[in-house]
């Protein structure tokens, strides 16, 4: 059995928080609340999406045509996760954080070739 171990600092105390990742890909987005309980467990590969017709096989949301692109590129432009949701109200912040996981995930796998 795997398990997640979350240490954080909330005001001046030191806490710890974990969970079971049994039966989770090893990728899985954990949310945690402050009072420690776990709020949200799923896998980006839930949410993103590629299709060889659609957006030219780049990866999309749901099944939609907004890419993964799109929405790093809102982020990286300074909007907040409010404004992106206010300005595309089909998406959810899980969408946002699935394209932030699949990018992370991404950037792991980056081999450098000299």
């Amino acid at each position: 059995m795997r398990w997640v171990l979350l240490l954080f600092v909330v005001g001046d105390k030191l806490s710890l928080a974990g969970a079971t990742t049994e039966g989770l890909p090893r990728n899985a987005i954990i949310n945690f609340r402050f009072d420690h309980q776990l709020i949200n467990i799923m896998s980006y590969k839930d949410i993103i999406t590629i299709e060889p017709g659609k957006r030219s096989g780049k990866p999309c949301i749901r099944g939609m045509r907004i890419t993964v692109y799109d929405v790093l590129s809102y982020l990286a432009s300074g909007m907040t996760y409010e404004e992106i949701l206010e300005d595309f109200p089909y998406l959810t912040k899980a969408d946002i954080l699935a394209c932030l996981s699949y990018a992370a995930e991404r950037e792991r796998q980056t081999i450098l070739v000299n």
